[in-house]
């Protein structure tokens, strides 16, 4: 179960930071120059829309399977082993 919840994690980590890294900058500077003028070239103004909304899915689903592992799997305890403590033991004569 724990290695289910493991791999969800890791991938839709792995593609919300993709999202996130593919996203054009919302502030401005050169790459707002260069960016924009390519959206308003080739026609593509929905992508960003689509790539927020992926965002906020992923993100939303991240924080959903965080939820229920913390529900799944803080439930089960943990086994804890005593420390050994040394005995004293008395010389025999």
């Amino acid at each position: 179960m724990i290695q289910i919840f493991l791999v969800l994690v890791v991938l839709i980590s792995v593609v919300l930071g993709f999202l996130v890294l593919i996203q054009a900058p919302k502030g401005g500077g050169l790459a707002g120059n260069v960016g924009g003028v390519g959206n308003s070239l080739m026609g593509v103004k929905q992508t960003t829309d689509v790539l927020e909304k992926g965002t906020w899915i992923f993100v939303s689903l991240l924080a959903i399977v965080c939820l229920f592992q913390s529900v799944f799997l803080g439930s089960t305890k943990v086994k804890t082993t005593k420390a050994a403590t040394p005995t004293q033991q008395t010389p025999t004569k």
